[in-house]
């Protein structure tokens, strides 16, 4: 009796919890400044759908930089059930943010919604002090596709383990945001996750859960969650860029925001794999698999025709395109591993890729003798 009485006194006292109104009361108001995304994906394993963050009245939305904005046919879920389209507005790898815009019906997307929607004020929740470890926190999310419509957010309790730089990994690569970020103590980044919103006692924003990665110091996977104050340093061609969210945000809705160009974006065509795919003819062609060359690396490590490639190294591929700019962050005798769709089957496939071949030249042509004139 003694141990329960202290289990249940240590979690209604865990955190800053005096004061405060009741966790209903709380999740209520947070789930309404919350908005359920769905769009590209939806196939096995590659989850379609996300979490948002209202950061306007008029629609503008936070997120993470997902798969599922790679596709012009984004759908809102609002907290009592409206379903509307929305567009991308901009994205920035760097802060693994971006701004999505809701459409009104009958509007352009260029002009005002009309709408008047309870919001976060993001600007305002970035000045204030941030969580300290032992902090207790929330957890809002969509997480495994639990809610839709009219549905309230999944709410998950923890606490503030750190609040240190993201060493993580998606597959092989470094994940490209290398700031601060606070660890919590309690599995919030499950598939659907990021975007979602990580409050306090009170529902004060403090960050942006984040996306299922790894640790690349533990190899194992990591619950975060970005500060909305969070910024980063890259380099911009000869000097260093300080990016930052609210910076990021206040420049994204007012269309003046532009995407730090990379430096190592592209360094060239990366490791020959021998994969043909079917024609790229739309806008997000599926890397599906038209056929092998004999004697590659796709033939030796059994790749078959109507193959369709869903991760590669544990990150989503949703088109050709994809596939090609993952492969040219690659080089000759790396080993990459391949989650294929094959009929009902997922199948894991590691694929060595090799040198490219020489290229041939061209077949020398006889030339026929000028015939005898007669």
């Amino acid at each position: 009796m003694t141990r329960l009485f202290l289990l249940v006194a240590a979690l209604f006292t865990a955190g800053p919890v005096s004061a405060a109104e009741p966790i209903p009361v709380v999740a209520d108001k947070v789930n309404q400044k919350l908005v359920k995304l769905f769009g590209a994906g939806g196939f096995r394993s590659v989850t379609n759908y996300g979490t948002g963050i209202l950061i306007s009245a008029d629609g503008y939305i936070l997120t993470v930089a997902s798969q599922l904005l790679d596709t012009t046919d984004i759908v809102v879920h609002l907290y009592d059930g409206r379903r509307m389209k929305a567009s991308v507005v901009v994205v920035e790898p760097e802060l693994d943010c971006a701004i999505v815009k809701i459409h009104a019906e009958g509007k352009k997307p260029d002009e005002p919604t009309g709408l008047d929607l309870p919001h976060f004020d993001l600007i305002a929740a970035a000045k204030q002090p941030p969580a300290k470890p032992d902090d207790w926190v929330l957890a809002f999310s969509n997480c495994f596709d639990i809610a839709e419509r009219d549905e309230a957010m999944t709410v998950q309790r923890g606490v503030i383990a750190a609040h240190t730089k993201l060493q993580g990994r998606r597959g092989i690569f470094d994940f490209p945001f290398h700031g601060d970020v606070y660890v919590v103590d309690a599995i919030t980044n499950n598939p659907g996750a990021g975007g979602g919103a990580l409050t306090d006692r009170s529902g004060r924003l403090l960050g942006i859960v984040g996306r299922e990665i790894k640790n690349r110091l533990s190899d194992t996977w990591m619950n975060y969650a970005i500060p909305v104050n969070g910024s980063v340093t890259i380099k911009d061609g000869d000097k260093e860029v300080t990016l930052s969210i609210p910076e990021f945000v206040a420049k994204g809705m007012a269309g003046a925001y532009k995407p730090v160009k990379r430096t190592e974006a592209a360094n060239g065509p990366g490791g020959y794999h021998g994969i043909r795919f079917v024609p790229n003819v739309i806008e997000r062609t599926p890397p599906y698999v038209e056929d092998v060359f004999p004697g590659t690396p796709a033939e030796k490590a059994g790749l078959r025709t109507n193959d369709l490639i869903s991760f590669v190294d544990g990150e989503p591929i949703v088109s050709i395109k994809a596939f090609n700019e993952y492969i040219k962050k690659t080089k000759p005798g790396d080993t990459i591993r391949l989650e294929v769709r094959r009929g009902d089957n997922l199948t894991t496939i590691d694929l060595k890729l090799e040198n490219y071949p020489p290229k041939k030249a061209p077949p020398k042509t006889e030339t026929s003798p000028d015939p005898v004139k007669k």
